[in-house]
């Protein structure tokens, strides 16, 4: 087979025109397309990236807000258990001088009623003795007839 100079000239020639039109025309915006597109997926990569951190603060900001409402909610519950505690102790404190008061009172009218039975019978026990001395002196009797007449005397006492 015979090589052809002319046909291979005009072949390399028509080749490096075509491959001029082609870099020029196709490769250079193709490439520029590709440069681009490139370009976008790297910025999406990084707007993922920046997204992806943002969520990671924000997840991080929420588990210390949920930590923070956590221990308030305790502090609320601790101040509620003392406030409630100090109140029951505040009632019963309350409770017991009310007890220790209406027991003192109890205690002056009893005794005072003491008293006044006591003036009461006193008097009784003057007036019966009063009475038992005129009889003694208005019969003299003996120690038999004394006796029931004491009996009889203080069966009136204790009817009354």
């Amino acid at each position: 087979m015979e090589i052809s100079w002319e046909t291979f000239v005009i072949q390399l020639v028509a080749f490096l025109i075509l491959l001029y039109l082609l870099k020029r025309y196709a490769f250079g915006p193709l490439l520029g397309i590709m440069e681009q597109r490139k370009q976008f997926v790297a910025d999406q990569i990084n707007s993922a990236e920046t997204s992806r951190k943002e969520a990671e603060q924000q997840l991080e900001q929420q588990k210390q807000a949920l930590q923070e409402a956590r221990k308030e909610a305790y502090d609320i519950i601790e101040q509620a258990k003392q406030t409630s505690s100090k109140q029951a102790d505040d009632m019963i404190q309350a409770a017991r001088s009310e007890t220790n008061r209406l027991k003192d009172d109890a205690l002056k009218d009893i005794e005072s009623e003491k008293n006044k039975a006591v003036a009461a019978l006193r008097s009784e026990v003057g007036g019966i003795s009063v009475k038992i001395a005129s009889k003694i002196i208005e019969k003299q009797v003996d120690e038999k007839s004394q006796e029931q007449l004491v009996d009889q005397y203080l069966k009136e006492v204790g009817s009354k």
